[in-house]
């Protein structure tokens, strides 16, 4: 069955590169920028929440508020990326993502002019819309380009990338934030400086496809184990990028230089297996969860026993290091063996559920600490619950090995 998926995919490829057209690393670098476009959505408003509460501080329901203008774009990334792959599949790639950026600078400038907090959450919206159809286009395009090892290292250097961006994104939402609350909203309109190269060197992969796409059902005992092993992945990445910060304030650290530079120390990790996933891709789909659930066990037990920051920290780095292999594994897994005509969805479904994952993160791990009586309980929890993965990955897991056609 192995060897008919990677025919099938190696056909599509051989299509979707349409004519002597040819993806180089210039068309990577441009999809693997458009990939931050949610990192920066995720991540640029936490150092100023403070500030908008104070700002805001007479408008009704402000505590609920201003968490929601950090966390409601990844709620409609996780809605909306399903509905994004069905369009990239009917449409075409190029053309939605084109228009995705475009609104993603619109509404994510929003705030610059907008006075009320209600009227923030609300562009909020369109920026979490724009997201998902913006990372289900640039990864669809990604696998569309390219094939084999080159399909590998660049889904490793869209995670790598990606976390190494949230680390400098926080830390200039900071610094901007500094000067005004509205100051850091600047940064969406990057996105509309990336569209200018994406019109002109980017092409639509196999576009006399794309009609028919509808038509193509989607295998859905093919994608639906790795969607719901994505879910389940999905907390585990998200979970120290979000608590490690308190984990480390709960050990009696209150210097926020401090604190940055642990959580840089852990997205350097994440960076570090991501970047060794197209090393390691020979291993096998089975074998690299083994490891990544494996490394996550061992990480997070690490971070709920430690009685030190040096502790804590090496067990973030074991941790994360295990989770920057996990996000491309997954993604590998869910579209090797999809039929050009069903990337788009696949690749939707993929990352609806991997931002599901990250939406509940705070909230399965909120609701575990406060049954367990504490953070770190919680984490050790989530550890235990990576153990059961890994031996369920050894006994029951998948056999395909995650290279492309």
């Amino acid at each position: 069955m192995e060897n008919i998926q990677l025919t099938g995919t190696a056909r599509t490829e051989a299509q979707g590169t349409s004519g002597t057209r040819k993806a180089g690393r210039l068309q990577a670098t441009l999809l693997v920028a458009g990939s931050c476009m949610p990192v920066l959505g995720a991540v640029l408003l936490a150092p100023i929440l403070p500030t908008l509460s104070r700002v805001f501080a007479d408008t009704p329901g402000v505590a609920i508020l201003v968490p929601l203008t950090l966390t409601l774009p990844a709620l409609f990334v996780a809605l909306f990326s399903p509905l994004a792959g069905y369009v990239a599949d009917r449409v075409g790639r190029k053309q939605l993502l084109v228009f995705a950026m475009i609104a993603y600078a619109v509404f994510g400038t929003a705030p610059l002019w907008l006075d009320t907090l209600e009227s923030i959450a609300i562009s909020r919206v369109g920026v979490g819309i724009a997201e998902a159809a913006i990372m289900t286009c640039c990864t669809t395009l990604i696998t569309d380009y390219y094939a084999g090892e080159q399909r590998n290292k660049y889904l490793g250097l869209q995670t790598m990338v990606s976390a190494l961006a949230a680390t400098a994104f926080f830390a200039l939402g900071g610094a901007l934030g500094s000067i005004s609350w509205r100051t850091p909203f600047w940064l969406y309109a990057v996105s509309a400086v990336i569209v200018i190269p994406m019109i002109v060197k980017l092409w639509e992969p196999a576009k006399t496809l794309a009609p028919t796409a509808a038509k193509t059902p989607l295998p859905w005992r093919q994608i639906g184990a790795p969607a719901a092993v994505t879910l389940f992945g999905g907390i585990v990445f998200y979970a120290l990028i979000v608590h490690l910060p308190y984990v480390i304030t709960g050990l009696g650290v209150a210097d926020a230089a401090l604190i940055g530079l642990a959580a840089a120390i852990a997205s350097l990790a994440t960076a570090a297996g991501a970047i060794s996933f197209r090393f390691l891709a020979k291993l096998g789909t089975r074998n690299l969860l083994a490891l990544a659930f494996g490394l996550a066990a061992v990480g997070l037990s690490l971070v709920s026993v430690a009685g030190n920051v040096p502790l804590a920290i090496a067990g973030a780095v074991i941790a994360s290091a295990g989770t920057g292999v996990l996000l491309p594994t997954l993604l590998t897994w869910a579209v090797n063996g999809l039929e050009f005509q069903q990337r788009g969805r696949g690749t939707g479904i993929w990352t609806g559920t991997l931002f599901i994952g990250q939406f509940l993160t705070p909230i399965v791990l909120g609701a575990a600490a406060a049954a367990a009586g504490s953070l770190s309980l919680a984490l050790g929890g989530l550890g235990i619950a990576c153990a059961v993965a890994l031996l369920a990955v050894l006994v029951r897991g998948p056999r395909m090995v995650p290279v492309g056609g």
